[in-house]
């Protein structure tokens, strides 16, 4: 080993030794990320968990715009080629070099039928090396949000995932355990040092860091705390150093309490209400004449303009809640037209009146697949629906589980009735409009259409805009394929989550609005 790296290495480890609370973050959230395959689920606490290891050619400042990250460099040299240049000497978390076969491996490796994250991937075309630094993609056709798309993926070693046989994504909804359930090695700022699923993940500064840090962490201990006062009480208290999800009712306590610090901001995230309306019978109801109501768009309709979205937004979530009908995780996403992210309004009435018309005067009984630890109060938002529905004679069970249950039990569209959520770093309507909106097809499109709904002229629209290289075009496109969708109501927007931090007076960190910790720019004063 060198004798700079040796002497870096033993600096930090005394740190550590003596205790050094200043050079240890240790936060927690109410979940758990799921994999530490940074391929296989595409989920925003997984993602960022992974991204501390894990790294991209672009890397997202504060107000996610890309700039230079594994790419020192990049150009379009054709309408359908797009060349990087790649960062020289940067080393992977093993001592092994960064080259151009490591790209070309990672991105093929996210289009595989096991990765989540696989309609993105194969959004950028094929990779092919040039030279050891140079990589270049073919697209088969235009894509107006190429580098968007690209800093979704994760570059991995080529040769450590061959030597641990993890050349493919593993399976994680039917519980496959490799060498990345556990293990990782990436060239980002920091190394994942131990993984005890559901208990506690560590990681260590990596001294071999290419980038400049902004802050002093020099250890990462994440804790998965999932009851809201527990996890309170622990900040409070000074055992961690950050909460990134508070519940929503503990804000305004938080802000009096001495010795605590609150952030906030509006996530680029959509929370939103699915329905099976692809089956002839829903697996988990009972309803009359065994038919499935959810494919009768005036009972879509009826559960919409029943559900009380102030209520929701001041008694539940605190004001901590922007309630939309748009169908994008960004207004951005759609150009901000008013017609589209207007919500239908809450009547009662009416709302009745439809399920009179329906057929269903005396309701159904359904089950509703919730996850209790992904957003904000999501179980308690599952049941406050039940609640309001219960006045259509519409009996909810809320089935509240880890996302870690619900999510793969999803992926399986084993439901009839589901609470989810999409948002990220990427404000365009494409982010959401292929994998979650159109039609279920190939190569990753739909996949996350779990209600296996189907509107062939928003798909065609859809499809059309995901092509378009004329930005005035493809917001004609857009805006029509999601006014189509919102008047089939395929799916009852709620809400844009407004994501409060709660941080210890001597932690400093950026809030970004995908809800994203970097913890390379995190500080922790003495």
């Amino acid at each position: 080993m060198h004798k700079t790296l040796k002497l870096t290495l033993l600096a930090a480890g005394l740190a550590l030794a003596l205790g050094l609370q200043a050079q240890t973050l240790r936060w927690a959230s109410q979940g758990d990320p799921q994999t530490m395959d940074p391929h296989s689920q595409n989920e925003s606490m997984t993602n960022m968990m992974n991204g501390q290891v894990y790294e991209t050619l672009t890397k997202l400042d504060a107000s996610l715009k890309p700039g230079p990250g594994l790419a020192l460099e990049w150009k379009q040299v054709a309408p359908l080629v797009w060349r990087f240049k790649l960062r020289p000497g940067v080393k992977f978390h093993d001592g092994s070099a960064f080259t151009a076969d490591d790209v070309v491996f990672s991105i093929n490796r996210a289009k595989d039928i096991n990765s989540q994250i696989r309609v993105y991937a194969n959004a950028v075309g094929t990779p092919r090396k040039i030279d050891p630094l140079t990589v270049e993609f073919q697209l088969e056709r235009v894509n107006p949000i190429f580098l968007q798309h690209i800093n979704t993926l994760f570059i991995m070693s080529k040769s450590w995932c061959e030597a641990h046989k993890v050349t493919r994504p593993l399976n994680f909804k039917d519980k496959e355990e490799t060498h990345t359930s556990l293990n990782a090695n990436g060239t980002g700022p920091y190394v994942l040092a131990s993984r005890a699923p559901g208990i506690k993940t560590t990681y260590k500064r990596n001294p071999a860091w290419w980038g400049k840090f902004d802050g002093n962490v020099q250890e990462i201990v994440y804790s998965p705390i999932g009851n809201d006062a527990t996890r309170l009480a622990a900040l409070v208290s000074g055992e961690i150093d950050l909460v990134l999800d508070p519940a929503p009712r503990d804000v305004p306590r938080l802000r009096n309490t001495a010795g605590v610090k609150v952030l906030e901001g509006l996530e680029n995230r959509l929370i939103f209400v699915g329905m099976d309306q692809q089956r002839d019978k829903l697996l988990y109801a009972n309803v009359p004449g065994d038919k499935n109501p959810f494919k009768d768009l005036r009972v879509r309709r009826a559960l919409y303009q029943a559900i009380d979205i102030e209520a929701i937004k001041t008694k539940l979530m605190n004001g901590l809640a922007a309630p939309t009908g748009g169908l994008t995780p960004s207004a951005k996403g759609s150009y901000e037209d008013p017609a589209i992210e207007a919500r239908l309004p809450h009547d009662m009435a009416g709302a009745k009146k439809l399920m009179q018309e329906a057929g269903y005067p005396d309701g159904f009984e359904v089950t509703m697949d919730c996850p209790n630890n992904r957003y904000v109060n999501d179980e308690e938002i599952c049941l406050a629906l039940a609640s309001m529905w219960a006045q259509l004679k519409v009996k909810v069970k809320v089935n509240a589980q880890p996302r870690v249950i619900t999510f793969p039990k999803l992926e399986k569209q084993d439901t009839s009735l589901y609470l989810y959520g999409w948002g990220g770093s990427i404000t365009d309507a494409e982010i959401i409009m292929t994998p979650v909106w159109r039609n279920r097809g190939d190569n990753g499109v739909g996949y996350n259409n779990f209600g296996g709904w189907k509107n062939d002229k928003f798909d065609q629209l859809a499809a059309a805009s995901s092509v378009e290289a004329d930005p005035a075009k493809r917001e004609g496109m857009v805006k029509a394929a999601l006014k189509e969708f919102k008047d089939g109501i395929h799916v009852i927007p709620l809400h844009r989550q407004m994501i409060p931090w709660a941080l210890r007076h001597n932690v400093t960190a950026v809030h970004r609005s995908d809800n994203w910790l970097e913890v390379a720019w995190v500080n922790v004063a003495k």
